[in-house]
């Protein structure tokens, strides 16, 4: 675990956490009373500092508002049960964030930076964590192109924030989805796999589209054939078919999850087959048709384990049983269990923040 020695903090003077209810929650709008800032200039990041949250001032020119220099990740922290925090696999949400950020062609953030950072917030905002088994704090790095030009190039100035939100559930229930074949959110060689803004902006019309046929979500394919399944929305995509764990593959058009690479080695752990290789939406109908025990579901650090009951191919409508005893209400139980102390952490992902640091 990295000290944290160099980072200046401000603290506010007026919280708003005795205004906050950790029992109706609502994610997105209620950030933590601070946020970390850092600046990129001249080829090395600095001013570094953590102070009370307020807005930005940016140029009307600056690049990320005309170009689509955007990065961000989305990770969790938990309160444990003998009263540590605990951040869930940070160096993992570390390694994904610099892909992405050498595949938009901005500087990477420095291992010890990124970790000080998330320290340095989560220990100062510490109380804003639920102390519900259902709830945590969801963190939120992102870096963008702040350079005050207009012109297409790359930028040479960057800011790289941190936010904390608290949150719950993401999703209220189970999910109807969409298998969508005319549009596609990415294609091999594209920007897929990174974790930018423009792949979730050109993803909000076919996704309201299928809002407005009354699913909550669309399952995307692939940009060569629009047949084999990749990922939906915010998450990746499990099926377990006779109980074998099947996963679309990290081909370059689908974000490399973390929630995705755990519950994988937990279903190993468990004694399940895991395959990761193309599924054509073909595949799935036929297994569907036939009578197979079918579960699907999408995984991702904000939705966690989201069941979906009903799958749309077509004209045709699939509905899926969620019952109590389904395998993935076993793994979405272990991994919780793993991420709030309740049992060991046999693969070393918590990185823990101790009750008096």
């Amino acid at each position: 675990m990295p000290t944290v020695t160099t980072i200046p903090v401000t603290r506010t003077t007026a919280s708003r956490l005795p205004d906050f209810d950790p029992d109706h929650i609502v994610f997105g709008n209620n950030p933590t009373d601070h946020m970390f800032t850092a600046r990129y200039s001249n080829g090395s990041w600095g001013e570094a500092r953590v102070e009370p949250l307020h807005q930005l001032t940016l140029s009307p020119l600056a690049l990320c508002l005309h170009y689509g220099q955007t990065v961000f990740e989305g990770l969790k922290a938990y309160r444990l049960e003998n009263g540590d925090i605990s951040i869930f696999r940070p160096y993992k949400h570390h390694s994904r964030f610099n892909k992405s950020l050498d595949r938009l062609c901005m500087p990477e953030v420095p291992e010890a930076l990124f970790m000080d950072a998330l320290h340095t917030l989560v220990s100062l905002d510490r109380d804003w964590i639920p102390a519900r088994a259902d709830s945590s704090l969801y963190l939120r790095p992102f870096v963008i192109a702040t350079e005050p030009r207009v012109g297409v190039k790359v930028s040479d100035e960057y800011l790289f924030m941190v936010v904390a939100l608290p949150m719950s559930s993401y999703y209220a229930g189970n999910l109807k989805v969409k298998v969508e074949t005319e549009f596609v959110r990415a294609v091999e060689g594209g920007t897929g796999a990174a974790k930018c803004g423009g792949n979730y902006g050109a993803a909000f019309y076919p996704t309201q589209k299928a809002k407005e046929q009354g699913y909550d979500q669309i399952l995307w394919t692939d940009g060569k054939h629009n047949e084999f399944l990749e990922e939906s929305g915010t998450m990746n995509l499990m099926f377990l078919i006779d109980g074998v764990l099947i996963t679309p593959p990290l081909a370059g058009s689908i974000l490399d999850g973390v929630t995705r690479d755990s519950l994988m080695a937990i279903a190993r752990e468990m004694g399940i087959v895991v395959t990761e290789r193309p599924f054509s939406y073909h595949e799935l109908e036929a297994a569907l048709l036939a009578g197979k025990q079918v579960e699907a579901f999408g995984v991702g650090t904000a939705a966690v384990i989201s069941p979906i009951e009903l799958i749309g191919i077509g004209a045709n409508q699939y509905k899926l049983p969620v019952t109590d005893d389904a395998v993935l209400f076993q793994l979405k139980r272990r991994l919780q269990d793993i991420r709030l102390g309740r049992v060991a952490d046999p693969f070393g992902w918590n990185d823990i923040i101790p009750a008096g640091e």
